[in-house]
């Protein structure tokens, strides 16, 4: 079992920055990816980005790139997301999630963990 706990979110005003943190742990050996999806009412789970545990390849939500960056910390078992710039439309829940199998995953269904998420709310 891998338990994932985020962190970071907030009620900020547009054009200012958050960083969301997820620590892991548990069994982390057995995940290869991390990732980081969103929620917003009344739509469908979202990819954001994604990161393998080895931090050679990312991966983005195309809404997202030049604007959230993705990193870990492998001593601490913890997933960043540096969110630049936000915007209204970036409001949502987020979540951080794990994936056993090494083959990327833009899908929710292909994630094996989640944590609880964290509110960030853009205001206009």
């Amino acid at each position: 079992q891998v338990q994932l706990v985020e962190s970071g979110g907030g009620l900020v005003q547009a054009g200012v920055s958050l960083r969301l943190s997820c620590a892991a742990s548990g069994r982390t050996v057995s995940t290869n990816l991390m990732g980081w999806f969103r929620q917003a009412p009344g739509k469908e789970r979202e990819f954001v980005a994604a990161i393998r545990w080895t931090g050679t390849s990312l991966y983005y939500l195309e809404s997202v790139k030049g604007r959230f960056t993705i990193s870990r910390d492998n001593a601490k078992n913890t997933v960043y997301l540096q969110m630049n710039s936000l915007k209204p439309e970036d409001t949502a829940v987020y979540f951080c999630a794990a994936r056993s199998r090494d083959r990327m995953s833009y899908s929710w269904s292909g994630y094996d963990y989640w944590g609880q998420g964290t509110q960030v709310t853009v205001s206009s």
